[in-house]
């Protein structure tokens, strides 16, 4: 999936959408550990909240819908 940094104030802010969110089980303000490897950020849920194996499928039904022209040049 690719996402657009935004601007904010003299930052830039990469904005996730709430079932990515809950995919993560983050929630709003929660805490993430930044981790850069090998040229690549990784974000990591601090304290994740547990999600139901029945939200799992609903929100990653939403999001593979709702970015499926992305995922599908990322899968050739």
């Amino acid at each position: 999936m690719i996402k657009q940094l935004r601007k904010v104030g003299n930052s830039n802010a990469l904005i996730l959408d709430k079932p990515i969110l809950e995919l993560l089980g983050l929630e709003e303000d929660g805490q993430v550990q930044l981790t850069i490897q090998d040229g690549n950020l990784i974000v990591t849920p601090t304290h994740p909240k547990r999600l139901a194996a029945g939200d799992l499928g609903k929100n990653l039904d939403y999001v593979i819908n709702k970015r499926r022209q992305v995922l599908k040049r990322l899968a050739q």
